[in-house]
């Protein structure tokens, strides 16, 4: 992960938001909305190739985040949550050809100038029928597969170092620290598509405890523990 992701230990930062309500402004319901039905009708779901959407592309998780990853920092700290979710499904919809550029611009406009303008209600059953399906089942990275885990509870590792991508699922603070696998998650688990650096393949999952020391010094407490879940490929063997 960049920088902007992974800021825990950081010093001279301005205070966190520690903002308890899921949304504070109501159009914030809606781009929440709008995400979970693109997930819900994305491409690589068997059930979405029998409903009726024009809908045809491939989102995830794993979009929404690479999508906040490419921000420019400045823009990523300036902007708060629903409104990077905004920007990152305003730019996929763009770049995929559902809207133009011009088609946004007025619709904005029209938005900034009435912000009681009515909004498009379009219903279809099989749609809906489908949205509410994938949110009782979701989609789960769990995989059969005979992949056997590479450590067991107790060895130590350490972990790796690759390089930059577009999105990476390493808490940038974890790099080159070694600490001691907690937790073998059974089976194996791959991500959405593949980052660069390792992630996409079925593997294993460990809970890897590190002391909090070796990552921040003493700007911890004693005896403070830090509990990862991190994937086989960002791990290697302490003694290597």
């Amino acid at each position: 992960m960049k920088l902007q992701h992974y800021i825990g230990g950081l010093e001279n930062l301005e205070p966190s938001s520690f903002e308890k309500r899921v949304f504070v402004q109501p159009w914030e319901k809606r781009i929440f909305g709008i995400h979970v039905a693109m997930m819900a009708l994305s491409n690589h779901l068997d059930a979405v190739k029998s409903v009726p959407t024009k809908f045809d592309s491939f989102w995830t998780w794993g979009h929404l985040r690479k999508g906040a990853e490419g921000m420019n920092p400045f823009d990523y700290f300036k902007y708060r949550y629903y409104e990077k979710w905004l920007g990152g499904i305003s730019g996929f919809f763009l770049e995929s050809g559902y809207i133009s550029a011009g088609e946004l611009n007025t619709r904005t406009g029209l938005y900034l100038t009435d912000i009681n303008a009515s909004l498009p209600e379009v219903q279809n059953s099989a749609i809906d029928a489908q949205v509410v399906e994938y949110l009782r089942t979701g989609d789960s990275p769990a995989c059969h597969t005979a992949v056997q885990p590479k450590f067991k509870v107790g060895d130590m590792v350490t972990v790796r170092n690759p390089p930059p991508v577009d999105h990476c699922k390493l808490p940038g603070y974890l790099r080159t620290k070694k600490g001691i696998v907690d937790e073998v998650y059974e089976g194996a688990y791959n991500y959405y598509f593949p980052t660069g650096d390792g992630i996409g393949d079925p593997m294993p999952i460990y809970n890897v405890v590190f002391n909090s020391h070796d990552i921040w010094g003493n700007l911890t407490e004693p005896n403070t523990k830090i509990y990862v879940q991190v994937f086989e490929a960002y791990l290697e063997d302490r003694n290597q």
